[in-house]
């Protein structure tokens, strides 16, 4: 096969389309979203139908001790460690039809065009679908990528508990998804994902295509401060030790510092817990979220340095005390140059408009990074919006996306 037929080959954007609609009929909901949460017997369905999918495309299915799937094309050198691309299926409480599905669909979709073209690869090519990812129903989030690039234990993925007090183990193994390979005993030469932006940015700008340089880092806090409680109309303004009014400070502070640091600083704070909540009580403790990210550890780091230095003089000011505490920290993740290449000539070869999109949000292809060369592939979303059932995109935008998977693909796996 040539290097120009391949290069002409396109994915069929109506079956990837009709495959994404069908899968979105497991856990649909009212208002055209999906619940399909990790584990659970929807999520069992959702699973064979896309393993279903997989073994009438000729692959073969190998399955982890942690529930990934691997779905096989064979290449012509078996030796060689296979070019790979896939998501998640499982979804949020109120999520979308497209958040992690169309990373797994497209590559099968790859898969479905290069058995109609006869296109044979050098290397195998896999499509994965990794357990977990959302962290909906389990913590940690990302479990399945997670486990299998050593992250963190099986053990400790397996004693996780939903709210009802199941553990991961037993449901994957009352769901028939308890495999037997090891995790990270499964070679990966490159991995590709494709995945709808999540974010605004792409379709402000008219672009069809999001390259995706690199994924931030991200550090999460808990705030704690505390003052007294006191009657709010016989305690004077200047004798008030006032939580709520001393957490703003650090609240405001949080957005200022982000914009500091553009274009990729991200300051947030989500969660404001008062006590004692009353109407007419001056708030004695104020416990509150913070989430700062940016795109390298340079600027993480001089983002949380900074944090802590204000913290530590509105302490002084104020005379309250104020406890910050690290809870999570995910390093920003550069992607490898090669195969962020990749993408950037499949989508210069095919035409679509294109920028350089740093993902905000955390992506399966974080964890493959680490044992392998990895890219992502954006798109648009309408508005922005993921993480919640209005979630949409258009049609010929995920065709797009494909197309630029396929080539991008061709290039890594070498093409026969």
């Amino acid at each position: 096969m040539t290097t120009t037929m391949t290069t002409q080959a396109r994915i069929n954007g109506s079956r990837l389309w009709a495959s994404l609609m069908e899968l979105a009929q497991i856990g649909a909901t009212a208002k055209g979203g999906v619940k399909r949460l990790a584990l659970t017997d929807l999520d069992r369905q959702g699973r064979d139908l896309v393993v279903g999918w997989g073994r009438a495309a000729g692959m073969r299915i190998t399955i982890d001790q942690i529930g990934n799937v691997f779905m096989r094309r064979e290449g012509r050198n078996g030796a060689l460690p296979p070019v790979m691309t896939g998501s998640h299926i499982d979804t949020q409480p109120t999520g979308g039809k497209f958040d992690g599905n169309y990373g797994v669909l497209a590559g099968l979709e790859v898969v479905r065009t290069l058995n109609e073209r006869g296109i044979e690869t050098e290397a195998p090519i896999e499509v994965a679908f990794w357990t977990n990812e959302e962290g909906s129903r389990f913590v940690p989030v990302m479990m399945g990528s997670g486990v299998f690039c050593g992250a963190f234990s099986l053990d400790t993925a397996y004693a996780a508990r939903d709210t009802e007090g199941l553990t991961v183990k037993d449901e994957l193994a009352r769901i028939g998804y308890l495999g037997e390979q090891v995790p990270g005993q499964h070679p990966i030469g490159a991995y590709f994902e494709t995945h709808i932006e999540q974010g605004p940015v792409l379709e402000d700008a008219d672009k069809v295509i999001g390259v995706v340089p690199a994924v931030m880092g991200l550090s999460w806090y808990d705030c704690v401060v505390t003052g007294m409680e006191a009657h709010a109309g016989p305690t004077p303004m200047g004798l008030r030790r006032d939580a709520l009014q001393v957490a703003t400070v650090i609240m405001q502070e949080v957005v200022a510092l982000a914009n500091r640091y553009p274009p990729y600083g991200r300051g947030t704070v989500g969660m404001v817990q008062v006590f004692p909540n009353s109407r007419n009580v001056i708030p004695g403790e104020v416990t509150f979220s913070i989430d700062l990210r940016n795109v390298n550890d340079e600027l993480l780091n001089t983002m949380h340095e900074a944090m802590l230095a204000f913290i530590e003089q509105v302490r002084r000011d104020s005379g309250l005390a104020i406890s910050i505490e690290r809870v999570s920290y995910y390093p920003p993740c550069p992607f490898h140059a090669d195969c962020v290449g990749a993408v950037r000539r499949a989508t210069e070869a095919l035409g679509y408009s294109t920028m350089d999109v740093v993902s905000g949000a955390g992506h399966d292809a974080i964890y493959a990074a680490r044992l392998a060369p990895a890219g992502m592939i954006f798109v648009p979303c309408k508005d922005g919006i993921s993480h919640n059932e209005i979630e949409d995109a258009r049609a010929d935008h995920l065709e797009a996306g494909c197309n630029v998977l396929l080539l991008a693909m061709l290039e890594r796996a070498g093409q026969v």
